[in-house]
């Protein structure tokens, strides 16, 4: 490299690049929230910024190997925003199993169900004008006698029970004795500042938008059944034997994995209370969501990481799961990994929460506190682990609505998974796994929907979604490192996540952020890879040699604002590699000459992306007649 100097002259489209790098298109309802100062384009929450929120006390009866799940709940739903509501809004997601639902791909027989019956709807104590016909879809609009002032509150109580599917993939039956439980329960919608009741019917594709609440779950099963669930336990003594109690104690202050519960401990009935039935009790505060695993035969283990250094303060991991997942004999201390990693790299933010649970299911799947994996042996198990336990933070944390940017969780999860698998022995493998799984599947695809923007709605997406929210995003996340460096990077993220978390950030408020902190217009930069139809190829248009060296023209044929590296083998058998970082082409977009400064003859000239991959490499290469 010493003798190696990279010049970057800009070629003439100014004009048309000053342009686009000054503004960024603003949905109607970003704008309107800037007026009503809710948000601000500084990226910061707007000084009348609001957001609602509930306390929900949910109780559910579980007697496997019925298949009835039946609750009973009461919410209570508090109204901080300026507006009166004359309405309010339910989501019923388990009807996405109903017969005729809207469906993002098929499904079989097994996946139907009849969906959740509403037997008892109370509102402030008296019936709602709930009928049996209503709730055929995903959500509800129901009038209220009383409107909802600003500051208010309102208190509703309903009965409900639901067939759990036979087919399990977010939630469902795994087996006769095994069931995962989410979006079990009747919720109240979002009601936000910007787009008012959130009403988009869910079909099983784009996930979940929630305001942050309060919950109080209780769930009875029969004896010798283990619930593991989202929030703390609070009543181990009445469910759990007192040797029990005593190892999850010795867990939750060591590295080592503990044995909570084997196979032989539980057909020896030697684990919970020995009671006909059992209630177990969990709580859990500012959180968007709970979720549920119940057996009578899944093996326990336990451990704790320390995630937050300045306190010391340590957070639970543990592990249920089936005698033959062999994958999970390392699952805790995978988990505690993870915890420790991403509370103190990137992001950089202690766990929020005191304990993690992984389930064995077949979905991959997180919720608060939870996730529900594959048993994937060896780097690629971790890897799913790792991204599933990466959305504590987003979109958990963050409070991100997934159903409409989903860019804003999985593009972060995605890009985590890579990061901490830099920093395994493997971590070759990683990388190669991130390229086929992550790049690969959206290069190679022919499928419609490849090139829609970034910031096209999810849940207005098909064959063009997970392009959307895995691939695309968490490229231009690794790009965005790439062009401003780690540093930096890493101070604005921490900026976004202290003014955002808790609350329900845009993919605005993102962008303002790290134009805020960085102290530079980046506008270029998300034009650039959420705002266009754009994609990955660039080419060697032409190699012209001069006394000083060579100039080599590249063409951005796809226009993404990617990193590169110009590979220069020379005629002495040496090899060399210039980085270009994507702040080459923040003035012009289309073209850049890249100066090499050398006078030893060259062999080839090759532009290599390694993860940003080209969608045509044949015309990557020049070499010296």
């Amino acid at each position: 490299m010493s003798r190696l100097v990279a010049v970057f002259f800009i070629s003439m489209v100014f004009c048309f690049s000053e342009l686009r790098s000054q503004t960024l298109n603003e949905t109607k309802d970003i704008t309107e929230a800037y007026r009503k100062a809710t948000r601000s384009s500084s990226g910061k929450p707007g000084e009348r910024y609001w957001q609602n929120s509930a306390v929900y006390d949910i109780s559910i009866t579980v007697l496997p190997p019925s298949r009835t799940i039946s609750g009973s709940e009461t919410i209570t739903y508090q109204n901080n925003s300026p507006d009166t509501l004359k309405s309010i809004v339910i989501k019923l997601i388990l009807n996405e199993h109903k017969a005729g639902a809207a469906g993002f791909g098929g499904v079989d027989k097994d996946y139907l169900t009849t969906g959740i019956e509403i037997e008892k709807f109370l509102i402030d104590g008296k019936k709602s004008r709930w009928m049996k016909n209503m709730g055929k879809g995903t959500w509800q609009e129901l009038p209220l006698a009383k409107p909802l002032l600003p500051g208010a509150n309102v208190k509703m109580e309903i009965d409900w029970n639901y067939p759990i599917s036979l087919k399990a993939g977010r939630e469902g039956m795994l087996d006769q004795t095994t069931f995962f439980l989410a979006y079990f329960y009747p919720r109240v919608a979002v009601y936000d500042d910007y787009a008012g009741w959130d009403k988009s019917e869910f079909n099983g594709g784009p996930e979940f938008y929630s305001d942050f609440n309060d919950y109080n779950l209780k769930i009875s099963v029969p004896a010798n059944y283990v619930v593991w669930a989202t929030g703390v336990l609070k009543n181990p003594e009445q469910v759990l034997q007192t040797g029990v109690i005593d190892r999850l104690k010795l867990a939750a202050e060591s590295d080592s994995t503990i044995s909570i519960a084997s196979l032989e401990d539980l057909k020896g009935q030697k684990i919970t209370k020995p009671s006909k039935i059992n209630t177990w009790h969990f709580e859990a505060s500012n959180v968007p969501d709970v979720a549920a695993g119940l057996s009578d035969h899944y093996i326990w283990d336990a451990s704790s990481a320390v995630v937050d250094s300045t306190t010391g303060r340590r957070a639970e991991m543990h592990a249920a799961y089936s005698d033959t997942a062999s994958a999970y004999r390392e699952m805790v201390q995978d988990g505690r990994y993870a915890l420790n990693w991403f509370s103190h790299h990137l992001p950089g933010v202690p766990y929020p929460y005191p304990k993690m649970t992984a389930f064995e299911g077949n979905a991959d799947m997180e919720y608060p506190m939870m996730i529900n994996d594959t048993s994937i042996e060896g780097p690629n198990g971790r890897r799913v682990t790792n991204h599933e336990i990466a959305h504590s933070w987003f979109p958990f944390y963050m409070g991100t609505n997934e159903t409409r940017y989903a860019f804003m969780d999985e593009g972060w999860a995605s890009t985590l998974e890579l990061l901490i698998g830099r920093s395994y022995a493997e971590r070759e493998v990683i990388h190669d796994l991130y390229k086929l799984k992550r790049v690969k599947p959206w290069i190679e695809s022919a499928r419609p929907g490849g090139e829609v923007p970034i910031i096209t709605p999810s849940n207005e997406l098909t064959a063009g979604y997970r392009f959307n929210a895995y691939n695309k995003p968490s490229l231009a996340y690794l790009a965005l490192i790439d062009l401003v460096g780690e540093n930096l990077f890493k101070k604005c993220l921490l900026e976004y996540m202290g003014r955002w978390h808790g609350k329900h950030p845009m993919p605005w408020d993102f962008f303002y952020t790290f134009n805020d902190v960085s102290g530079r217009s980046l506008n270029w930069f998300w034009n650039s890879w959420f705002f266009s139809r754009n994609y990955i190829d660039l080419s060697v248009r032409k190699v012209e040699k001069s006394d000083d060296g060579y100039a080599v023209y590249v063409r951005n044929t796809g226009g993404f604002a990617v990193p590169f590296d110009v590979v220069i083998s020379y005629e002495d058998g040496t090899i060399e590699s210039v980085h270009q970082t994507p702040a080459i082409w923040e003035q012009n977009g289309e073209e850049v000459i890249v100066n090499l400064g050398s006078r030893k003859s060259i062999r080839e000239i090759k532009l290599d992306g390694d993860l940003f991959m080209d969608a045509n490499v044949n015309d990557n290469i020049w070499m010296d007649k």
